[in-house]
Parts: structure tokens; C-alpha cells; sequence
């Protein structure tokens, strides 16, 4: 009888392991001697099977200490992944990402009888290296279980090296997301350092998780001392009635090509003023029209504004008017009926469907910047601002000032086409 390879018995042996053979035994079993039985159940972390059925349940349980055991055997005795996976009824994806997660250095598990192959930081399989790493079962079910522990002890909270950077980086007025990014790149091969942008902004907001010093806020960009909700259901939708979604527009409003199409929205003023400009921009010249509010911004108010405002136009111009669904447009309908005009509502949350609108605010915050009283600037001077933003050459415009694309449209005014 030939030589046999050692590897070739370790599936019989871990066949009497489960059967409750002492290691010594199932080496005798397979023909081997009993240190060497001993020594295979050593070396692989001296795990026993449990007697105890699986306690996990539902659609995706957790592995169990019997099946981790299983992985084990099939591990040290070169079988595949999808092997191993057969036998457990599990996908060869659970195994591998088992496999991968309870290794040293994470080596990824080929199937081969060398067990794993060594690969580079970037996933890359390094040539003429391998290298046999133990999978332990037992290791593997405590990882799991105290990686299941709720609550956990956050990472900023218990590494006071990475609390201090991360501090260090705020007080420069780095964003999370730019901290969390550059410390992988500052720190590559020292994952504690690693932090999400997620668990920074908790570490700042959630009570119970404040890891990090509380006035930490005023470095955020926002400033904001509690979280705004990233989910804010549509309350405003339905409280205007009667509107007419954008979706209705008719499509030559979208290209730009007729002119007479203007989109509309508010500036507001400091907190403590009711203050607000109302602005009008047209949207094939890029014109601007702004509305003096130093009062209040109400539906009766911006109704007026609007009103006598466009009235100053031809009526050639005066197509239709693109807004959002704030409630200072309550009485769009009265608006609509006094200068013939086609009212439509943006989506709740889409200012890119006002694009022109959108960006012609951040001009006006040049000369008119958060948190001030608007009503400071009088009618006057809100048509000198306007002036100057309508003599501004505009790329968009082929370097015209939206004054002048203005102009050659009262020029030329359009022709109505004969019925005779």
C-alpha cells in the first residue's frame, strides 16, 4: 500500500470528532497515533461539538456552534466552499464571509488543499505566496456572540487616540465625511484609526452615544446643536388646494425656447423679522424681478407683490410662473385669474426643477446674506440689485446680459399667426 497524505484523513477524523470519539481515538481510527490525533485537534482550537439543537430561527438564523464546527472540519480538510455550504444547506457566500471574518489577516479561503491564498490590499492574488491559516470554530461563535451585544461600546468612546484626532479634525472645520475619508488615507494600515462619518455625527448628536465634546457642533457647517431628520414625510403636499403639478407643464416651458416663463421663490429674512424678497426669473433670458416684502411674506402679500409687479410686463411675457409649495402661494388662483397667467407647483424637496431660480438666490445672497432684516432694503434698492444682476454677461446667454436677450424680445415682439 502507497503512502497516503496526512490531509487526505482529516475528513475521517472529523467524521468520529462529531460521531464523540476523544481525539486520540479518531486518530487511531484513521491511522494515525493518538498524539497526532491529539495534536490536529490542538492545532485546530480544541473545539468539541455541541449536543445542543440550533437555537436561531427565522429567515436568516445565525450559524450555530455545531455548523461552525462543520465549517471547521471541512476547512482543515481542503473541502470547496460550495462543499462545505452543500452539506449545511447554507450559501457558499455564508461560508466564505464566515471564513473570511474569523481568519488571521484575512486571507481568503480558496477550497484548495493549501486552504487560503494570501492576497494584497487591493484584492490582487500575490504569486508564488501561500499560506495555511486555522479557522477556529470556538473563536468564531464567541466573536459572533459579542459582536451580537447590544448596546455596544462606541468606537469614539472607547478609543480615546481616535476621539482625539477625530476632535482635532473638527475643530479645523473638516467635515465628518472629509475626516472620515482622509483618515484611511492618513492611517492605511491601521484600521482602529478608521471611523464612519455616521459614527461621528452620532458621537455628536444621539444622546447616550456623545463620545464627543458637545460644543463640537459650532464647527459642523451647519452649526445645528440637534439633527435635522433625514426623513420628513410630505406634509406640505395637499395643503394648497387646487394645485397644478409641474408634471402638467406643457413641454415648451422645459426647453426655454418661448419665452414669458418665469419661476418664483422667497428669500427670507432674520427670525426675529418677517421680513422676505420674493424673486421672479425668467427663464429663456435669465431676467430678474424682485419683490419688495418688509412686512410679512403671507398669501395676501406675495398675491399683491406678484400681481403688480408683473403687470409692468407685456403681456407676451406673462405665460406662466413655476413655484414651490410654500403657503405663501395659498392664493395662486386669485393670482392666476387677475394677470391670465399658468401657475404650476414644483415636488416637495426638488429645487433643481427651478434651477434658474435656485441659482439667481444665491446671488441675491451677496448682497442680501442670512440672517439679516430685508426690510432694511427699500423698493429701490432691490431694483438696483436687480439691475446689476441683469447686466452681468451670461455664458448660458452666448455673453449677453439677460437685459439685453430682454430688450431684443420687446424688439421683437412675436407675430400672431393670420386665421383668415
Amino acid at each position: 500500500m502507497g503512502h497516503v497524505p496526512l490531509w487526505s484523513l482529516m475528513p475521517a477524523f472529523w467524521k468520529h470528532i462529531r460521531q464523540g470519539l476523544s481525539p486520540g481515538d479518531a486518530g487511531v481510527a484513521v491511522g494515525v497515533s493518538v498524539g497526532c490525533g491529539h495534536r490536529w485537534f490542538r492545532e485546530a482550537g480544541g473545539v468539541k461539538p455541541a449536543n445542543r439543537p440550533p437555537t436561531t430561527s427565522g429567515p436568516r438564523p445565525r450559524l450555530t456552534l455545531d455548523e461552525r464546527i462543520e465549517i471547521q472540519a471541512g476547512v482543515h480538510a481542503g473541502e470547496s466552499l460550495r462543499c462545505i455550504a452543500r452539506r449545511l444547506q447554507r450559501q457558499p457566500s455564508t461560508i466564505k464571509r464566515e471564513i473570511d471574518i474569523n481568519c488571521e489577516l484575512r486571507n481568503r479561503y480558496t477550497g484548495c488543499k493549501s486552504g487560503y491564498r494570501r492576497k494584497d490590499a487591493f484584492g490582487a492574488r500575490q504569486s508564488g505566496r501561500s499560506a495555511t491559516v486555522r479557522y477556529q470554530a470556538r473563536a468564531a461563535h464567541d466573536r459572533s456572540a459579542m459582536n451580537a451585544r447590544r448596546p455596544k461600546i462606541r468606537r469614539l468612546a472607547a478609543d480615546d487616540r481616535l476621539r482625539a484626532e477625530v476632535q482635532t479634525r473638527l475643530r479645523r472645520r473638516h467635515s465628518p465625511r472629509q475626516i472620515a475619508v482622509r483618515l484611511r488615507g492618513d492611517f492605511p494600515d491601521d484600521p482602529e484609526m478608521w471611523v464612519s462619518h455616521e459614527a461621528i455625527y452620532q458621537a455628536i448628536y444621539v444622546q447616550g452615544r456623545g463620545s464627543l465634546r458637545r460644543e463640537l457642533h459650532q464647527c459642523l457647517r451647519t452649526k445645528r446643536a440637534i439633527r435635522r431628520s433625514q426623513h420628513r414625510p410630505e406634509e406640505r403636499r395637499g395643503r394648497i388646494p387646487n394645485m397644478v403639478m409641474i408634471s402638467e407643464r406643457p413641454a415648451e416651458v422645459a426647453d426655454r425656447a418661448v419665452p414669458g416663463h418665469w419661476e418664483g421663490d422667497l428669500i427670507l429674512g432674520s427670525t426675529d423679522s418677517a421680513s422676505a424678497i420674493g424673486t421672479l426669473v425668467e427663464r429663456s433670458t435669465r431676467f430678474v424681478m424682485l419683490l419688495h416684502l418688509p412686512d410679512n411674506h403671507g398669501a395676501l402679500a406675495v398675491q399683491n407683490a406678484i400681481v403688480n409687479k408683473m403687470t409692468e410686463l407685456p403681456e407676451h411675457l406673462r405665460r406662466s410662473l413655476t413655484w414651490d409649495q410654500g403657503s405663501e402661494m395659498a392664493n395662486h388662483l386669485a393670482i392666476a385669474a387677475a394677470i391670465d397667467l399658468d401657475i404650476y407647483f414644483c415636488d416637495p424637496h426638488s429645487p433643481w426643477q427651478r434651477g434658474s431660480n435656485e441659482n439667481t438666490n444665491g446671488l441675491l445672497r451677496q448682497y442680501f446674506p442670512k440672517g439679516t432684516d430685508l426690510s432694511l432694503h427699500g423698493p429701490g434698492i432691490l431694483d438696483n440689485v436687480a439691475a446689476e444682476l441683469n447686466g452681468r454677461p451670461r455664458q448660458t446667454l452666448g455673453w449677453k446680459t439677460p437685459a439685453e436677450a430682454l430688450n431684443e424680445l420687446l424688439s421683437n415682439p412675436p407675430r400672431v399667426a393670420s386665421t383668415a
